[in-house]
């Protein structure tokens, strides 16, 4: 099959890229895949590199060649690596099938082949050659030509995973690279899982996941129960480490030295104590219930209990507790600091996990010991922007807002003396990039100049908000700075902070008193009823025109129009709310349509249930269960008679409502 693009050579290797590390993005029953480094070869050295890799004899070889060199018109330039594709399913019931591959690039010839290798037994391997296939883009004045090729096409094998069947390239595989190929964008995060390793991490999410899938039948709050579950299964597998019973070391691919995040720094270390963890803002509580349950000790706290709490047990830790940063809330004996979208907390972590403790004597108010942090570590995973105390402001234009926080909560980790890496997770969300601080940039000795750098950090950040009242420290030179004030510093670090409320607050207009919400409703209503409504042509001359020339349907005005006719203190109060005056327009839909940035009334004639095909119509357990505003309130009346509309015309009209209650969140 053949595909016109418009594309340049790199745009091609872009999408070829795409293709050998993430080929999971099309083919959805993978994993993912590994890399081998790639070698420069010339032509010769190319066959013996090849009888190598894939166990083919010397005479059995021309034919390749043949193909790999189809329609060349240059001096070819060849680049032999490998790769192992991971599929999602495991297939073999001793562990599971790794596939391999020899991928062979011409870089002059625009060229990439695939080899498939399997092997049967220990050092026994063959090449697949019913399956070897090849891309290649041929250069053309104004479009280029984006082929696929396969050397036994009519002997085709297809397993549906690794191997899926040919007209599958054809159809989705090349249309796909040919798209990546003219939409090459360089993107602003690294790659996914770039920092552990993929077979191993891909082992261990399928067996997490095949062990809690349970709790999204039992999910008791009401948020998306798979996204959660299945978010914190990834993170979790993250962090742990893959069983070696999970990958036996007579499997391909297997690599005792590679480890998932927790077990290489065990391997690191020379220890095979499990590493201690503190969850800060943990939320559902899930990933805290996946770790304990896993062998680490360690606990969750979050300002507001959850109901799946108490589904839980005895063995998952979880705390309801208020997180204030101070000198109260550091975690010297913890191994590391987890913050899962941790909102408030999220540029606090890598402070908390780099603090120390310090006590002193109250009597002489001098430093008498330091308990240090120095070897805890934090892995975050922003969601929300927010700096040390309050929202983040956007500093810089050229970047995307994510990445500017990202970059943000990475200055905060140097500031803290972190190395700090950055990994994208392969999670069902938008915001999936994590930072990991798991060694400093300092030597432990030098720990007490290393907080003050942090210490007027913080406070130069805090400086930044005029809400926040900072005390400097005037005390000369950083390395004279005594017990004392040291002391001071650590208690005070944390002035400004606002930690959420207990009950999570409504702010959609929704808990707004009802006399407060009937007034503005009923101001703005009379001021669209009092402006001139136009009517079209059609309306002026036929039957429904002068039907509602007799029913006043008011005028149209833009919300920034409508905020005027408010009093400033009504304004305040609706600032409070997310999306303020507008939120209530909307909710108040009985009464108001808001389109286009304009608010006009709303005509139950032509814009009710029965023809809004925008909302579901009104199901029988909620007809009649409201008065009918325009009854009640509209000068001229409701413009249909009782038995056609929804709403209930006077009390004796109400109907008591049927429909089930909603959830309300814990």
């Amino acid at each position: 099959m053949n595909l016109e693009v418009k594309c340049r050579p790199e745009g091609f290797w872009s999408a070829v890229d795409v293709w050998i590390k993430k080929p999971h993005v099309v083919n959805k029953r993978l994993c993912g895949a590994t890399e081998t480094e790639y070698r420069d070869v010339s032509s010769e050295e190319l066959e013996l590199c090849l009888c190598s890799l894939t166990g083919v004899n010397l005479r059995d070889l021309p034919g390749i060649l043949s193909f790999l060199s189809t329609g060349h018109q240059t001096v070819p330039s060849w680049s032999v690596g490998g790769r192992t594709i991971i599929p999602k399913a495991v297939i073999q019931s001793n562990g599971p099938k790794l596939y391999k591959e020899i991928v062979v690039k011409d870089l002059n010839g625009q060229t990439v082949t695939f080899l498939p290798v399997e092997e049967k037994s220990e050092g026994h391997i063959i090449l697949r050659e019913t399956n070897i296939y090849q891309i290649q883009l041929q250069e053309q004045t104004d479009d280029g030509i984006l082929s696929l090729h396969t050397l036994r096409p009519d002997q085709w094998y297809s397993d549906g995973v690794a191997y899926p069947k040919l007209t599958w390239l054809t159809s989705e595989l090349l249309p796909k690279l040919a798209r990546w190929a003219t939409d090459s964008k360089a993107t602003e995060f690294k790659s996914t899982l770039s920092l552990i390793p993929v077979e191993k991490y891909s082992i261990l999410y399928q067996q997490l996941k095949n062990k809690y899938k349970g709790i999204v039948k039992v999910w008791p709050e009401v948020t998306d129960p798979e996204k959660f579950v299945f978010e914190d299964v990834a993170i979790a597998t993250y962090l742990l480490k893959c069983p070696s019973e999970l990958l036996k070391e007579n499997q391909p691919g297997f690599n005792a030295t590679v480890q998932v995040l927790w077990a290489e720094e065990r391997a690191e270390k020379g220890t095979t104590s499990r590493q201690s963890f503190v969850d800060l803002g943990c939320g559902n509580g899930l990933l805290v219930h996946i770790l304990n349950n896993e062998g680490h000790p360690g606990k969750g706290i979050d300002i507001r209990k959850r109901k799946i709490w108490d589904m839980y047990g005895p063995n998952t830790h979880l705390e309801e507790k208020a997180i204030t940063p101070s000198a109260a809330f550091l975690f010297p004996k913890t191994d590391w600091l987890i913050g899962n979208h941790s909102d408030e907390l999220t540029p606090w972590i890598p402070v908390i996990a780099a603090r120390q403790v310090i006590s002193r004597q109250f009597k002489t108010d001098v430093l008498s010991s330091v308990q240090s942090s120095y070897h805890c570590c934090y892995f975050v995973l922003p969601c929300c922007f927010f700096d040390f105390c309050g929202k983040y402001q956007r500093r810089q234009c050229k970047k995307s807002q994510y990445r500017e926080y990202i970059d943000f909560i990475n200055e905060v980790s140097i500031a803290c003396g972190f190395q700090t890496d950055e990994d994208c997770l392969r999670i069902p969300s938008t915001k999936r990039v994590c930072l990991i601080g798991k060694s400093r940039r300092y030597e432990q000795a030098e720990e007490e100049f290393a907080d003050v750098k942090r210490t007027d950090y913080i406070r130069g950040r805090q400086a930044l908000i005029p809400t926040v009242v900072t005390q400097k420290i005037h005390s000369g030179s950083h390395q004279h700075r005594d017990g004392q004030e040291m002391a001071k510093a650590a208690c005070d670090w944390g002035k400004g902070f606002q930690p959420r409320e207990k009950i999570e607050t409504v702010r959609n207009c929704a808990a707004l008193p009802r006399d407060f919400v009937d007034g503005v409703v009923l101001k703005v209503a009379m001021a669209l009823l009092g402006l001139a409504g136009e009517k079209t042509e059609e309306e002026k001359e036929d039957k429904i025109g002068k039907e509602r020339s007799k029913w006043n349907a008011g005028g149209s005005l833009y919300v920034r129009d409508v905020a005027e006719l408010l009093e400033k203190s009504t304004l305040q109060t609706l600032k409070k709310e997310c999306g303020g005056l507008q939120t209530l327009l909307k909710n108040n839909h009985q009464v108001f349509r808001v389109e286009g940035g304009q608010v006009h009334i709303r005509d139950w004639r032509t814009q009710g249930p029965q023809t809004d095909l925008k909302r579901k119509s009104q199901t029988s357990g909620a007809l009649k269960t409201r008065l009918c505003w325009f009854h009640t309130h509209h000068p001229d009346g409701c413009p249909l008679s009782s038995k056609d509309c929804v709403f209930a015309h006077g009390s004796d009209d109400l109907r008591p409502s049927t429909r089930p209650l909603k959830k309300h969140r814990s």
